[in-house]
């Protein structure tokens, strides 16, 4: 079963995720960041997993908090779900076109977070949604999920063109890489012998 349910509370947010690994796309949020929202159902329906997010920050502020912390509370919950990584794949890539616009999105599942991040948008924001924010989400994801991260936007003039492709990849690289690998069954995949 590979499923976790994290709560992180801070004076700024409270968030509940619930996670399969093995689901089939379903997704269920109730952010206050409709854009998030969108990008957070392409990593449900391309990664073939089930997310539940509840989600309440100081959005009076603005959707910094909220969007970094439900990042640090997804990574959180990644972590848990595929627990010791034995028996994975490890590795994920995928590249998604939408339109004029082309992501490629590379990840490890290593233990050791890192976010290389090569995206230049087309303007500041989408929406009401700042763009600097994707960033901030993928930051707190990659620091606690323990994973290396790779996301290069290779084309797009449209800023919500260039997002889509990257969280669509990023599900569908994160798929790859939590595939189990039959061949690999019980064994950690690496020379040392840990993740």
């Amino acid at each position: 079963m590979r499923q976790a349910e994290i709560s992180r509370n801070t004076l700024e947010t409270r968030i509940t995720v619930r996670l399969n690994l093995d689901g089939s796309g379903q997704c269920r949020l109730m952010t206050g960041v409709p854009f998030l929202e969108h990008m957070l159902d392409q990593i449900a329906r391309h990664g073939l997993l089930d997310l539940e997010i509840e989600a309440k920050g100081d959005l009076q502020v603005d959707d910094h908090h909220t969007v970094e912390d439900i990042g640090i509370t997804l990574g959180q919950a990644l972590a848990v779900a595929w627990g010791n990584r034995k028996g994975l794949m490890r590795y994920g890539q995928a590249y998604v076109p939408l339109d004029e616009a082309l992501s490629r999105v590379a990840l490890d599942l290593s233990g050791r977070p890192g976010l290389f991040m090569n995206v230049e948008f087309s303007r500041d924001t989408i929406g009401l949604f700042d763009v600097e924010l994707v960033r901030e989400f993928f930051q707190g994801l990659v620091n606690h999920a323990g994973i290396t991260l790779h996301i290069d936007n290779l084309k797009g003039a449209n800023a919500h063109h260039q997002a889509e492709t990257i969280f669509k990849a990023f599900g569908r690289a994160l798929r790859a890489a939590t595939a189990p690998d039959a061949r690999m069954a019980g064994l950690t995949p690496s020379t040392k012998g840990v993740l």
